[in-house]
Formats: structure tokens, C-alpha cells, sequence
């Protein structure tokens, strides 16, 4: 992109990261497993310029906070622009020489919907600093950079999913992911005359409580106590028969069969059976309900009530404990889903939930 310039002669210029949706593979990526996501049409946009001092100036909402990047440490900022600082901070601890900057946000994905907005936030701030000092830094290494921002400024252990397909997925392709080896295959998404509905439940997306990252640690604890790196390396969900504890178990059950059920996934859609994905999804999310207990209440009705209405399959995604449901159905059913979900909810007095057909979009660039 060529940057613009102020009248003060400072670089200006405008960035977009994606919000993603997980196709399948889910809670597999910081086990060293697959996952197979794509990038949405909406995203966040930055626009920023260059500072002449040491300061990082993030606008949104109206609001604007300052933080001099010399003196920022894990901690200092909290909230939105923890993660905005967090990069700046991280990519200047990679060695790349970023300075001050002023940028100011805006977006267009839901908020709590669990499409991975901190992660387009990341990534549009990844890009644009890395645009407005001309890094030579490239897609993976700007995913680590953000992963590791999430980590140590926002404190959420996530792993390398929502990253990676804000800044490498293409358009009409989901990207399989290998989590260990980091190899990237971008998988065509022919869905015909099939569409991808997002439901957010309106139940908020929560991932800094503590339960994203006891799922993470239990499942660290798992490898060890069966003589592997990762549970990546587990092949047999029976396996975890060896366990003594019973939720360990489960843990391990979920991340050895989710691996399986994406390798099934891209099958299909190379063979473009998109309508036999339908039940991938749904035992994706009998696992995540049942075994790893990352589900909630409106996800499991928006589920059952997809499915009442021919819906082919239907699953949460996302880190869960609140967030959305996607569905996979023919064109021609979405209005019965539709009606059917937002009936269940009125029964029990919910949040109607909001709906977003959606396509497959490229990651993160200038715009």
C-alpha cells in the first residue's frame, strides 16, 4: 500500500482485520491440533499515522487513551487497548523498530458474538504498524506477535486459531491449520446452494474468567501424565481410559476426536459434500457440551432448534461460555431455522438472538 501523507508529513494510511469463523476445531489449536476456519466480510478498521514521539494514541468510541510505549509493561493498560498496546509492545520486542502512533479504530463486527473481534483488533493493529513503519514481517510471524499480545496483555492463553485466519485465510476458502508445524492449506468453500447462518445468542463471550484457561491448563496436565508433548500427539481417544480423573478424560476425548472430525471435514469439502458436513458439526458440538463444557444454555437451544427446523448440522464455536452458533443449512430452509431458534427463545423469555449469513473473506491488508 502507499501511504499517504499529512500535512505534517507523517505516513498515513488504512488497515482491516477480519472477524473469522470456526468451521470446526474447537480448542484444538494451543493443542498443538487442527483447526479450519474462515474470514468474514466484517472486520475492524484502522486509520493511523505516525507519531513523532514514543507515544501510542488509540481512539474508538469516541474515547482516546495515550500510553508512552518505553515505559509499557503487562499490566499497565487494561481493557480494549491492552490489546492494541500489547502489540505495539510485542513487535518492538521482536527486534522490529515501531515508535509512536496514533490510530483510531472503528468496526462493524458484533460485540460478545465470539466471532474473535480481540483478535481483529490484534491483527488490524499488527498491520497497520507494521505498514506505517514498513516492517519486514509477514503473516505468521504477525499471528505470533498477536498471539503473544493476547497473552501477556490481555491475559487470555489462547491459541494460534483466531490470529492465524485474521491474517492468512483467502477468500471463498476456509485455511487448514496445523498448530504444531504451523502449515497453512487453504481448503476451497463450495457451498452451492448451502449456507453458513451465524446465531448470536446475545450471551456474553467471557474468556478472561478463568475457565478458558483451566480448560488449557487441565489439558497440559493430561500430556504429561499420558508421556506426551501435547495431546496432538494422542491418536486413540481411548487413551484417555489410562486417566484417573474422569473430566480429564473427557478433555482428552474432545481434543483427540475434534482432531479427527476436521481431517473428516476437509475431506468432504475437497469431495464438495458440503450437506454430509452437517453431522460433523453437530457431534463437534455434543463433544463441546458434553465433554469439554464450554457450552451454555441459549447455544444448546439454538442447536436442538436448528435441527428441528432441517437444519444439515448446527454447533457453538468460538472459546465458548457465550458467543454464537453456526448453522449449516439449504438456502431454503434459513427462514424455518430462523423461526424455529427465535421460538425456543421466546418460550424462555431470552434475548431474541440476531442472525449473519455469512461468506468466506480474505485476512487482514490494506484497504
Amino acid at each position: 500500500m502507499r501511504l499517504l501523507r499529512s500535512r505534517r508529513r507523517r505516513p498515513v494510511g488504512s488497515w482491516r482485520a477480519p472477524g473469522r469463523v470456526n468451521l470446526i476445531g474447537e480448542h484444538t489449536d494451543y493443542n498443538d491440533g487442527l483447526v479450519l476456519p474462515y474470514a468474514l466480510p466484517q472486520g475492524i478498521t484502522v486509520t493511523g499515522c505516525r507519531r513523532d514521539d514514543d507515544v501510542l494514541e488509540m481512539h474508538s468510541l469516541g474515547r482516546t487513551e495515550r500510553v508512552d510505549l518505553a515505559a509499557l509493561v503487562p499490566g499497565a493498560v487494561t481493557g480494549w487497548s491492552a490489546y492494541v498496546a500489547g502489540v505495539a509492545a510485542c513487535l518492538r520486542d521482536a527486534g522490529h523498530p515501531v515508535g509512536g502512533a496514533a490510530l483510531r479504530f472503528t468496526s462493524d463486527l458484533p460485540q460478545g458474538a465470539g466471532v474473535s473481534s480481540s483478535a481483529a483488533l490484534e491483527c488490524a493493529t499488527a498491520v497497520a504498524l507494521a505498514g506505517l513503519y514498513e516492517l519486514d514481517a509477514g503473516g505468521e510471524e504477525l499471528a505470533r506477535i498477536a498471539q503473544r499480545a493476547e497473552h501477556e496483555y490481555a491475559g487470555v492463553p489462547c491459541g494460534i486459531l483466531d490470529q492465524s485466519a485474521a491474517l492468512l485465510c483467502r477468500a471463498d476458502h476456509a485455511l487448514l491449520l496445523d498448530c504444531r508445524s504451523g502449515a497453512a492449506t487453504h481448503v476451497p468453500l463450495r457451498l452451492g446452494d448451502h449456507r453458513v447462518l451465524v446465531v448470536d445468542t446475545r450471551a456474553g463471550h467471557r474468556l478472561g474468567d478463568g475457565e478458558y484457561a483451566s480448560r488449557r491448563s487441565c489439558c497440559e496436565e493430561a500430556a504429561r501424565a499420558l508421556g506426551v508433548g501435547s495431546l496432538r500427539d494422542v491418536v486413540d481417544p481411548e487413551a484417555a481410559g489410562s486417566l484417573k480423573d474422569p473430566v480429564m478424560r473427557r478433555r482428552v476425548r474432545h481434543v483427540v476426536e475434534e482432531n479427527r472430525r476436521v481431517e473428516a471435514a476437509v475431506g468432504l469439502l475437497s469431495r464438495g459434500e458440503i450437506a454430509e458436513l452437517g453431522p460433523l458439526l453437530t457431534a463437534s458440538h455434543a463433544s463441546l457440551r458434553d465433554n469439554y463444557e464450554v457450552s451454555w444454555p441459549q447455544a444448546d437451544v439454538a442447536v436442538d432448534a436448528a435441527l428441528a427446523a432441517q437444519a444439515c448440522g448446527a454447533r457453538m464455536f468460538g472459546g465458548g461460555f457465550g458467543g454464537s452458533v453456526l448453522v449449516l443449512a439449504h438456502r431454503d430452509a434459513l427462514a424455518d431455522v430462523r423461526a424455529s431458534v427465535d421460538t425456543a427463545f421466546s418460550r424462555r423469555g431470552w434475548m431474541a438472538p440476531s442472525y449473519l449469513e455469512t461468506t468466506a473473506a480474505s485476512g487482514a491488508g490494506p484497504v
